[in-house]
């Protein structure tokens, strides 16, 4: 069936996703672009280029000073996507924003930074006093969120909810044990909130697949949809007033 749209065509700045940093968590990233925008035909979503940088070292290693650096391979795969055409760079992965200036200066392109639109929506949604920010360890060590966020109080995890619950909960998600990760991170959300935080930053691109609002009483800022929101609106596309929690998260 051929079908026929008498609406002018959108002309949409194209995105380069630098991605792999999960694999899970890319797509979970690429679903949620589709899911923001509103679109009634092929035509009307917003281009893409991927790179699927799955080999890239592991971030958070490298931050504990337990791995190679990843700058190379994010240098590397950003240049790589201006060269395909991408207008604008984004990294659906947290603790890849450590080297966020250092890729940033490669590329002629700008790049958004995950960090600042989180931010300001955990703000929007009433985190001006207490955030609670759940990340990997790398991510809180590199600091990129306090340093980003203003004059707000963080809430993190101790080190043993960091250990057990956190990092074990992000590596079951990327192993594929979903009801396991999802289970060790809502004792680590609820944690957060018992101490005080009124809003919970889900600053690594894994958690929002095992945790979602309906497990807790504050809101649950997902990192990943909020880059994926800005990055629509960025290119030009037609924002969705709001993104159906159903479709938000990818049918993993």
């Amino acid at each position: 069936m051929q079908i026929h749209s008498n609406a002018s065509p959108i002309k949409h700045r194209q995105i380069g996703v630098l991605g792999g940093m999960g694999p899970l968590a890319t797509v979970d990233f690429l679903h949620k672009v589709v899911c923001s925008t509103l679109a009634n035909v092929d035509q009307d979503h917003v281009p893409m280029v991927v790179g699927f940088c799955s080999k890239t070292p592991d971030r958070a290693s490298a931050l504990l000073g337990l791995g190679p650096s990843p700058l190379g391979d994010l240098i590397a795969a950003a240049q790589t996507l201006e060269q395909s055409g991408a207008e604008l760079v984004v990294m659906p992965c947290n603790t890849a924003h450590a080297w966020f200036d250092s890729v940033a200066a490669s590329i002629k392109v700008p790049m958004l930074h995950i960090v600042d639109v989180a931010v300001d929506e955990a703000i929007r949604m009433g985190g001006t006093e207490a955030i609670g920010l759940l990340a990997t360890s790398g991510t809180l060590l590199s600091n990129i969120y306090p340093s980003r966020g203003g004059n707000a109080t963080w809430v993190t995890s101790t080190a043993d909810e960091q250990d057990h619950w956190v990092m074990a909960g992000i590596a079951a998600i990327k192993g594929g044990r979903m009801a396991e990760g999802a289970a060790l991170l809502l004792l680590a959300a609820q944690a957060l909130a018992d101490r005080g935080a009124k809003v919970i930053i889900m600053g690594c691109t894994e958690i929002p697949l095992g945790l979602s609002q309906r497990d807790l009483d504050i809101p649950l800022i997902d990192s990943s949809l909020a880059l994926a929101r800005a990055s629509v609106s960025w290119a030009g596309g037609r924002l969705a007033a709001e993104v159906v929690p159903e479709l938000a998260h990818s049918p993993l």
